[in-house]
């Protein structure tokens, strides 16, 4: 019998926002349910991050059966319906331009205050169409506004070994995985190419570069001065000059997952 255990499932509705911890959660064809389905884009219609308005991490979602709710500090709580009705514009993420559905101008003035500058609100539809990496995926492989794929997962071996490093240790949030697995040896799962979970299948794609969120608090929404975890992390986990924590996975079909669900390591 495995080891290895799912420890922490995690969603984030809105890229960049705030993240919620979930004990189970649909495995669909976007990947978790409700995971990244909706987009803050500038007036050009450029996502946006945290890599350039910090503060986005003060946002929290809470995905509603027909919609969705903000909340932040210092903001009346806002309610957003979604329908099929909704506008359809371009939108662009990466290298990639996908047709989203506009939110409506109540969504954008509410973000645009909060994070004092122009931006709308965008949902990407049930029937959206954005392939991952030909060269990690399959054909038929989607994903909707995550960088690049559908799940990021990290082992608590790999985070409790970086934190041993570090001068005061920092939470999994910083580094915003779907799936936490524990039972392993630190960074075991960069040699990991497909698990089991119940009914379903994932193959692990590959690793994660990371960028300067991890350095974000989320509780504040100010960049750490030393740069750490970066710094640290850039001492033993940098490679073709880039820092890498955590592995980009595929699922395989859809069903379920839960906190405490055995992972077997099938190669």
């Amino acid at each position: 019998m495995s080891n290895l255990r799912i420890s922490e499932l995690s969603i984030y509705p809105v890229k960049s926002l705030g993240g919620i911890s979930l004990q189970q959660s649909a495995l669909e064809r976007f990947g978790l349910h409700n995971d990244r389905r909706w987009m803050v884009v500038d007036d050009r219609g450029r996502y946006l991050t945290q890599r350039e308005k910090s503060r986005m991490c003060l946002i929290q979602p809470q995905p509603l059966d027909h919609g969705l709710r903000l909340s932040a500090p210092g903001m009346d709580k806002l309610e957003i319906a979604h329908t099929a009705r909704m506008p359809a514009r371009e939108v662009h993420i990466w290298d990639d331009t996908v047709t989203a559905l506009d939110c409506g101008d109540a969504a954008a003035s509410w973000l645009s205050r909060f994070l004092d500058t122009d931006c709308r609100l965008v949902y990407f539809p049930d029937d959206g169409q954005r392939a991952v990496d030909p060269a990690y995926a399959r054909p038929g492989d989607i994903t909707a506004f995550s960088d690049g794929f559908p799940l990021l997962l990290i082992t608590q071996a790999s985070l409790d070994d970086l934190n041993g490093r570090l001068p005061e240790p920092l939470p999994m949030r910083r580094f915003r995985p779907n799936l936490v697995i524990d039972g392993s040896e630190p960074y075991a799962e960069d040699h990991w190419k497909h698990l089991r979970i119940g009914d379903l299948t994932l193959r692990v794609v590959k690793p994660c570069s990371r960028c300067v969120i991890p350095t974000i608090d989320p509780a504040t929404g100010e960049r750490n001065a030393d740069a750490e975890p970066l710094r640290t992390l850039a001492g033993y986990r940098m490679r073709d000059h880039k820092i890498f924590f955590g592995q980009n996975v595929i699922a395989d079909g859809e069903g379920r997952l839960e906190v405490g669900q055995a992972v077997d390591v099938l190669d």
